[in-house]
């Protein structure tokens, strides 16, 4: 019995471990973490083609703070009204950045750190990004994430 138990975890455990890239260098990942950038900047410039494009209509995001998990219409809701609340985007980095693949699914975990200007006021954020992108006929999509703060 010993012997089958392992020998269906060797047989389990293998394939994963192959699949599994480790994290990968910024090149291998140069078009996936262009369109998590053009992401981030598509709903801080309210660009509803772009967000349209690469956040299909099964997104599913989470917020720290926020109770309900929202979903591509609350997406570029909010990002019209931040827009139209005369918010704007001043920065935006990813000081760290890892990128796991698994075929056509990749997550890209990340620090962000960003300012924005509000009506005249700026303010900083930083805090930590859980991406899922999938690639869809040939292009990365992105239909879920989570972020939290780091005061």
């Amino acid at each position: 019995m010993n012997r089958i138990l392992c020998s269906l975890l060797v047989c389990l455990l293998i394939p994963a471990a192959v699949a599994r890239q480790s994290p990968s260098d910024t090149h291998d990942n140069a078009d996936l973490l262009k369109v998590r950038e053009t992401v981030w900047r598509a709903w801080f410039a309210d660009d509803i083609p772009t967000l349209r494009d690469l956040v299909p209509s099964d997104t599913i995001v989470m917020s720290s703070g926020e109770s309900q998990w929202k979903l591509q219409a609350d997406v570029l809701r909010e990002a019209d009204e931040f827009h139209a609340e005369g918010g704007k985007l001043v920065s935006l980095e990813f000081p760290r950045t890892e990128v796991q693949r698994y075929g056509d699914v990749a997550i890209v975990w990340s620090v962000y750190v960003l300012e924005i200007e509000t009506n005249g006021k700026r303010s900083q954020s930083s805090g930590r990004a859980s991406e899922i992108f999938v690639l869809r006929n040939g292009r990365w999509t992105n239909p879920g994430w989570h972020t939290d703060n780091v005061k």
